[in-house]
């Protein structure tokens, strides 16, 4: 009887993490300093973590870095797939976002390669994509890394990692909450 009980909740656990596409249907709000910036939804399934500003230090170089307030999403039962945001103080356009991207890369990838550039626009608004593989802990991934311009002189920064061997399902998830992003200001 124990087994067929397990068997039950495996296939009610599979039905409801596994049934279908999920949906990003969770808003997230990023503030700065009681400031709402911009939203964004947050997948069914996934779990959200958000960090207040902090200064990181790369290990092997000893480069301290001052980081805003990082809000990061992967799916709960899965650490393959990892996206993160960030508004940085002082980084007032696209190209400011790019120059904060590769003063951090280290800090994200490890030997990056970009593979493909493109310009889009997300919510609306004017932005940069950038495209590339690199390793992360000893692991191959590939990388999505895109700056939002923002109104009022400041951008939203986001990053998505995908390990190798990811279910490429996920893309469709970090392509709803790309969709899901809205300015606030």
């Amino acid at each position: 009887m124990r087994i067929q009980f397990i068997s039950a909740l495996a296939i009610f656990a599979a039905f409801w993490t596994g049934g279908g596409p999920a949906s990003a249907d969770t808003p997230v709000t990023y503030t700065d300093n009681g400031r709402a910036l911009f939203s964004f939804s947050v997948p069914d399934f996934w779990a959200l973590r958000t960090g207040g500003s902090r200064e990181i230090e790369d290990t092997e170089l000893a480069d301290p870095r001052a980081v805003a307030r990082v809000m990061g999403l992967r799916p709960v039962t899965d650490d393959s797939v990892w996206m993160g945001f960030v508004s940085p103080v002082g980084v007032a356009s696209i190209d400011d976002g790019l120059r904060y991207l590769q003063d951090i890369d280290k800090f994200l990838v490890k030997d990056p390669t970009v593979t493909g550039t493109s310009t889009t626009r997300i919510g609306g608004l004017p932005a940069r994509v950038i495209r590339g593989s690199g390793t992360r802990e000893r692991r191959g991934v590939n990388f999505t890394a895109t700056v939002i311009d923002l109104p009022n002189g400041r951008v939203a920064v986001a990053v998505a990692i995908l390990r190798d061997g990811a279910d490429p399902a996920y893309v469709d998830d970090l392509n709803a909450v790309f969709a899901s992003f809205r300015s606030l200001q």
